[in-house]
C-alpha cells in the first residue's frame, strides 16, 4: 500500500494522513439499522446475534447434561475411548 506524502521546503518528507476505504452513505439502510442498534445498546437493550439455540433438541439436552457432570466434579473423559484387542477378549 502506497502512502501520501507531501514535500516540504527543507526536503524531508512528512506522511499526511487521509480517509481511505470506501466512502459511508449516512442514507443507506446498513447506516440506519447500524444507528438503530447502536441506540438499542445506548438505552440498556442487548443486540442479540446469530440464531437462537432450540433448549429442546438432542444436543442442548446433551450439553446440559456434560454441564451437570463437569458441576458434580465426575471426571470427565476427552475423545475416542481405546479400542479392546480381540485377544484379551477371548483370553
Amino acid at each position: 500500500m502506497s502512502k501520501k506524502t507531501a514535500k516540504t521546503a527543507n526536503a524531508t518528507e512528512v506522511k499526511t494522513a487521509g480517509k481511505r476505504g470506501r466512502p459511508v452513505v449516512e442514507t443507506s439502510a446498513r447506516q440506519a439499522k447500524l444507528a438503530a442498534r447502536a441506540a438499542r445498546v445506548a438505552a440498556g437493550g442487548t443486540v442479540e446475534r446469530g440464531r437462537p439455540a432450540n433448549p429442546n433438541s438432542k444436543r442442548q439436552a446433551r450439553l446440559a447434561a456434560q454441564e451437570a457432570r463437569k458441576a458434580a466434579g465426575i471426571e470427565i473423559k476427552v475423545g475416542r475411548p481405546k479400542a479392546v484387542k480381540a485377544d484379551a477378549v477371548t483370553a
